[in-house]
């Protein structure tokens, strides 16, 4: 299964052209059966994939990529970084369907999974950062945010990805999933399995990490 970069339209308040365009599997496309996917629901693709089919997998694949592709950017801001994320988080998924309890939830633990490897992938650069195995590039918000956005949400996104990438892994995934995505603290606690208290704090002591930032930025 190759990974394939796609037409991110999906991207809320990210620009579409600061992703990779390929060829994009159209709605309706058969498998090697002949089954349409899109008569088939997810959990029907999962028990299908379960018994190895092949084609179930691919297919899961297919329908899920792009939000997948689009929120694995969203946190991650690089081509490349995204991508690690994307092809990761599939791989995990696919080789643990046995581990899924409801096949209907595939989509919602797909993304659980997604944000999890994420957090993993900031927390080892950060650490290779610390050794001095790995420099920390700066990234560009003019690069990021879409000139569609509203004046005042594109300002609140600039400010926030011209600093994420100093920012340690909880703090990165919590300010994103909650000024990007626009998840409530509730639904960032129970995708985070911790407690909206500790989620709270997280906003809080990253949104300091911000307005120091900024401060320090203009007396420099």
């Amino acid at each position: 299964m190759t990974y394939r970069k796609t037409p991110e339209s999906s991207l809320r308040l990210v620009a579409p052209e600061t992703r990779g365009h390929a060829d994009r599997p159209r709605s309706g496309d058969r498998d090697e059966d002949g089954t349409a996917e899109k008569e088939l629901s997810d959990a029907e693709l999962v028990m299908a994939a379960r018994e190895g089919e092949r084609w179930a997998q691919e297919a899961l694949f297919r329908r899920h990529l792009a939000w997948v592709d689009g929120l694995a950017y969203r946190l991650a801001v690089r081509d490349q970084d995204a991508d690690d994320i994307v092809q990761d988080s599939f791989a995990e998924a696919l080789d643990s369907l046995h581990r899924l309890e409801d096949p209907w939830a595939f989509r919602s633990w797909l993304r659980t999974i997604v944000i999890h490897r994420a957090r993993r992938f900031f927390r080892r650069r950060r650490l290779r950062q610390r050794l001095g195995l790995e420099n920390r590039y700066p990234v560009d918000p003019g690069r990021v945010v879409s000139p569609q956005a509203p004046p005042d949400v594109a300002a609140e996104l600039r400010r926030l990805y011209s600093r994420i990438e100093a920012m340690p892994a909880d703090l990165r995934i919590v300010l994103v999933l909650r000024r990007v995505e626009r998840w409530t603290i509730p639904e960032i606690a129970r995708e985070l399995g911790v407690s909206e208290g500790t989620v709270k704090r997280r906003i809080t002591k990253g949104a300091r990490l911000l307005e120091d930032a900024m401060a320090g930025g203009r007396t420099t």
